[in-house]
């Protein structure tokens, strides 16, 4: 009788400590949610207040863009790239930072390939190869779009459940929309 209340008390302690964990970290927005030239936290959504650049994949408020081009820079506000003139040439920029192992680059391929954009083919399930290798690099929100995926079913069989882990991995390292 005792090993079984003791049992019990345990399973209570381990979910208490897990409620812990995940509510007590993540509490800062990741540095990839800050512009890189104005350094000021971006709007959430963040993807509808700022955009990545193709040259060295640096998130950009839409703010500092647009105060780029006043100041007639037409080039990367970050790294004065010139920017590429077509698809193949943003895609050969993207595969070299994808080659080194940039988690960035990685998961930015990843969503190219779920949109069928730059001249891509559609392809989600190497969208979801892309994501999983960005996540395992420690990209955030390659988790959270892991986490979408599988819980809606996008290819990979819908598993609600571990949509939810991948929602907690992302939301433990300061992923707003996760939460």
């Amino acid at each position: 009788a005792h090993r079984k209340q003791h049992k019990k008390l345990c399973k209570q302690r381990v979910a208490e400590l897990k409620d812990e964990r995940l509510y007590s970290q993540g509490h800062e927005r990741p540095e990839g949610e800050f512009c890189s030239i104005c350094t000021l936290p971006i709007p959430l959504r963040t993807d509808a207040h700022s955009a990545y650049t193709i040259c060295c994949l640096k998130r950009i408020c839409h703010g500092c863009d647009v105060a780029a081009k006043k100041r007639g820079m037409n080039d990367c506000p970050f790294c004065r790239t010139t920017y590429p003139k077509n698809h193949a040439d943003a895609l050969a920029m993207i595969q070299t930072r994808v080659e080194k192992k940039d988690p960035t680059a990685i998961h930015f391929l990843g969503h190219k390939y779920f949109f069928g954009q730059l001249g891509l083919q559609k392809d989600v399930r190497r969208a979801v190869e892309l994501w999983t290798e960005a996540a395992e690099l420690g990209s955030v929100d390659a988790y959270y779009y892991l986490g979408v995926t599988h819980r809606r079913g996008d290819v990979v069989q819908e598993d609600k459940t571990k949509g939810l882990q991948y929602y907690k991995k992302a939301a433990m390292q300061g992923h707003v929309e996760s939460r």
